[in-house]
């Protein structure tokens, strides 16, 4: 295995991603990072397989940066399939924008473009990937899982069958939260021949979502996770941070909010802080385990599939509303992202009158490292689709990978029925059917990786 990591923060204001309107960042106030894992697997001198994967301070990988990134990288990685790097966002809202177009034609000259700073961060991440490569050396791997309570759904559901997004609990039309929560924290382990502790993987299924709002370049809780990691196990300790299943999670709470601030108070902690303290907890638990057992020589196998996934249909009444809104918005310069989120809705529903339509492509990359499967979607997807891929795994212990992509949200039909936004039609691509057909096709994939041959 090799790893190394790069610093992405751009020298310059940018447009930051993740709302509906535009910000522009005023500082970084903290750094963010593209971090690299290179593994491959031989028997003497014949590769049996390999894999890179880079974990991105990102809001999403969004359309043709891997394609970019691996463009750039033909040259630099001598050896590798290029299929088998792939990316991932730890989806934190205070992150450059990479993507260009219309949404983004009023800012001054003095900020930094979308297409200027993906350009920028390609080339830091193929640095990261060759160097992750180029430093390959015999290591040990292990695996391990903790606890920590850092995913808290955030659809609130009420008496007439309607769910919102962040909505109010503390009215009596209030009857539940509507999604499973999973606090599993899942760590994979890497160290050198001489134990040396080189790189780990922190999986949560929750978006790092604690400082959304600000006008700042910061990597959220991811921030403060790798600073403390790294004062208790090495100041070179490479951290990759995957988000798992977690389209309807966030790690704020949606009721017993003055509990939480009283306990914080006392123990003299921002959201931030304590929501680091929880993830390191839960990665020294899973530690303690893993560094009993390490393994060498573990199973490498790594399968590279597109699959089509079928669009979610557009009725009549959502098609409706989205030509309302387009039409409110389509003449304001200010609200080109509004605008363009709702005419799409109507550019689909005209593709599915034309027949044009086709499906979804998506690229899956599924994993065997020893004991352990890992499997990756473009999504942010809702728990319970991930709480079925893990319940059906034939491994021991299961990762998954969300927003390898940019695919927008997959909801699941409770959240559909109840409506708001990140189950409406303008936040999602792909419903609850085509969730259906990744979990199958997910599964299956990882089940190939452990037949006999």
């Amino acid at each position: 295995m090799g790893a190394a990591t790069v610093d992405i923060t751009p020298d310059r204001p940018v447009p930051l991603d993740g709302q509906m309107h535009t910000r522009i960042s005023a500082k970084a106030e903290t750094s963010i990072f593209a971090t690299a894992l290179a593994l491959e697997s031989r028997e003497g001198g014949q590769v049996l397989d390999q894999a890179i994967t880079v974990s991105c301070d990102l809001v999403a990988i969004r359309k043709g940066v891997i394609e970019m990134v691996r463009e750039k990288a033909k040259d630099k990685l001598p050896g590798f399939d290029l299929d088998k790097l792939f990316l991932n966002a730890t989806h934190t809202h205070t992150a450059p924008v990479t993507a260009g177009g219309e949404s983004y034609r009023l800012i001054g000259s003095d900020v930094m473009k979308p297409e200027e700073y993906t350009g920028f961060m390609a080339e830091r991440i193929v640095q990261a990937a060759a160097r992750s490569w180029a430093q390959r050396q015999p290591a040990k791997a292990g695996w391990g899982q903790g606890q920590a309570v850092i995913a808290q759904n955030r659809r609130a559901t009420y008496a007439d069958g309607s769910a919102k997004m962040y909505g109010a609990t503390n009215v009596p039309e209030f009857r539940g939260i509507e999604g499973y929560e999973d606090h599993n924290l899942d760590a994979l382990f890497f160290w050198d021949m001489q134990d040396r502790l080189i790189a780990t993987v922190v999986n949560v299924p929750c978006p790092s979502q604690e400082v959304e709002g600000l006008r700042v370049i910061h990597a959220d809780f991811w921030d403060p996770v790798r600073r403390q990691l790294r004062e208790r196990h090495g100041k070179g300790l490479h951290i990759l941070a995957w988000t798992g299943a977690g389209g309807d999670q966030v790690p704020r709470p949606m009721y017993g909010k003055a509990a939480d601030e009283r306990m914080r108070r006392l123990r003299g902690l921002t959201r931030l802080e304590e929501v680091a303290r929880r993830v390191v907890r839960g990665w020294e638990e899973a530690y303690e385990g893993a560094k009993l057992e390490p393994v060498t020589g573990a199973v490498l196998k790594h399968q590279v599939e597109k699959i089509a996934l079928p669009w979610r249909k557009v009725t009549e009444k959502e098609l409706a509303d989205a030509q309302k809104a387009a039409a409110q918005y389509k003449d304001d310069p200010k609200e080109q992202w509004k605008y363009l989120w709702n005419q799409s809705v109507v550019d689909r529903h005209e593709a599915e009158k034309a027949g044009t339509h086709g499906a979804f492509q998506m690229e899956l990359h599924t994993l065997r490292l020893g004991d352990v499967a890992i499997a990756t979607n473009e999504f942010e997807l809702y728990t319970d689709y991930g709480v079925q891929m893990k319940a059906r795994s034939p491994a021991v212990q299961t990762f998954l990978i969300q927003l390898t992509g940019s695919a927008g949200y997959l909801p699941t039909p409770r959240a559909v029925a109840g409506g708001s936004y990140s189950a409406i039609i303008q936040s999602s691509r792909v419903g609850p059917e085509g969730g259906q057909v990744l979990v199958e096709r997910t599964v299956e994939g990882m089940k190939r990786l452990w037949e006999k041959k």
